[in-house]
């Protein structure tokens, strides 16, 4: 069976982070929302989304193809009403999860199949902090049903009544780690520095690092290549960002390639404790999350100096490079430079050429897919850089 994962009209809704990536490509929990599909079909999906995003991805289209909504998560039972669609669709409520069609891939069939089961679904970025908790407890099992631990120093103290699992080639010693409230999974090549204290659900992938005396809360999740300090309270990290020093951080999903500066800080409660509001790209507004706990939202490559203070209910675009005293304001547009006292536009070629330092410090390559990638957000993005 040919599996692809569709973002379907989905993907204004979760601008910024999706500005760069497929909604498929989004981690909650341990593992990406694709990978996760993968370990259940246990053979690879590939991902259709908007069009100056498809070259980064391989589309392979086959005479019977099943479609299925990039901001599911799969289950068990899930799957096997996916995998019984026969020319047929699978909804819920009216929402359409998944179906199986022919090489038309853009033609839903008619006949329709009711959901009757519960089901995770990404409705928006702040369900990537609210539903980490779940989503680490569901990829854990997945991860660790067949793996056996490697033993956790005995200089570390752990304690609690959930499980803890350590990867391979890993370094951790003189850390607090406290199970209780959820599972501790660690990957591999981790490093854990001295005095770190950790909460379950907690999650860190391979080669990530967690910088001495770090306070951290679950539920959160520190993607691969990250390094992080200071304090964090459920929070999301995706991949090759870092936050390696004091600060705090809490309900926030940080996209890949990010730096925060030492000291800086992001509100996550508000003073009268109301319901916190996010700007929001696709009614271009700022909405109401329902939430009374959210911080912050970053897309890729964005940046803070040293002591930068956010808003409750801060969102940041691609390639923002934000400094300077006093609290910026609480949308800030992709490629803008500076902070409360004014902003302007951030060149692209001098964007570029941060890109390509930064990746090439982790031996990777800003790629002319990649730069297709931004010139399009630029683009997308100036109607809102009206400084």
């Amino acid at each position: 069976m040919n599996i692809i994962l569709s973002d379907l009209s989905a993907h204004k809704k979760f601008l910024p982070l999706s500005y760069t990536r497929s909604i498929a490509e989004f981690r909650v929990g341990i593992l990406t929302v694709k990978e996760k599909w993968e370990k259940y079909f246990n053979s690879n999906v590939c991902i259709k989304t908007e069009d100056y995003l498809q070259p980064k991805y391989l589309l392979n289209v086959e005479n019977s193809n099943t479609v299925i909504y990039s901001a599911i998560i799969p289950d068990e039972k899930l799957v096997e009403a996916i995998l019984s669609l026969n020319h047929s669709k699978l909804i819920k409520n009216n929402e359409l999860i998944a179906y199986n069609t022919g090489a038309d891939i853009d033609n839903v069939p008619e006949k329709s199949v009711e959901y009757n089961a519960d089901i995770i679904m990404l409705k928006s970025n702040t369900d990537i902090f609210t539903l980490n908790g779940i989503c680490i407890e569901k990829d854990f099992s997945l991860l660790t049903s067949e793996l056996k631990s490697a033993t956790i120093s005995k200089t570390n103290t752990v304690f609690g009544k959930n499980p803890i699992f350590v990867g391979n080639n890993c370094f951790i010693e003189c850390t607090t780690i406290n199970t209780s409230d959820g599972p501790v999974y660690i990957g591999d090549n981790v490093k854990i520095m001295e005095g770190a204290n950790i909460r379950g659900p907690f999650a860190i992938c391979e080669n990530a690092e967690v910088k001495m005396g770090a306070k951290i809360y679950g539920p959160t999740t520190i993607g691969p290549y990250c390094k992080v300090g200071g304090e964090i309270n459920n929070s999301v990290f995706f991949s090759y960002s870092n936050k390696a020093h004091d600060g705090f951080l809490g309900q926030a999903v940080i996209g890949e390639w990010c730096n925060i500066g030492a000291d800086s800080n992001n509100s996550n409660l508000k003073n009268n404790y109301a319901i916190v509001k996010l700007w929001d790209y696709e009614k271009e507004k700022f909405i109401s999350t329902g939430l009374q706990f959210c911080g912050l939202i970053m897309g890729d490559h964005s940046k803070c100096g040293i002591n930068t203070m956010f808003n409750t209910g801060t969102v940041i675009g691609v390639s923002a490079n934000i400094f300077g005293a006093g609290f910026p304001r609480n949308f800030i547009p992709s490629f803008s430079w500076g902070g409360h006292a004014g902003m302007t536009e951030y060149n692209i070629d001098t964007a570029y050429e941060v890109m390509t330092k930064v990746m090439e410090r982790r031996n990777l390559t800003l790629t002319d897919i990649d730069k297709n990638i931004f010139k399009n957000i630029f683009h997308f993005s100036a109607k809102y850089r009206n400084f």
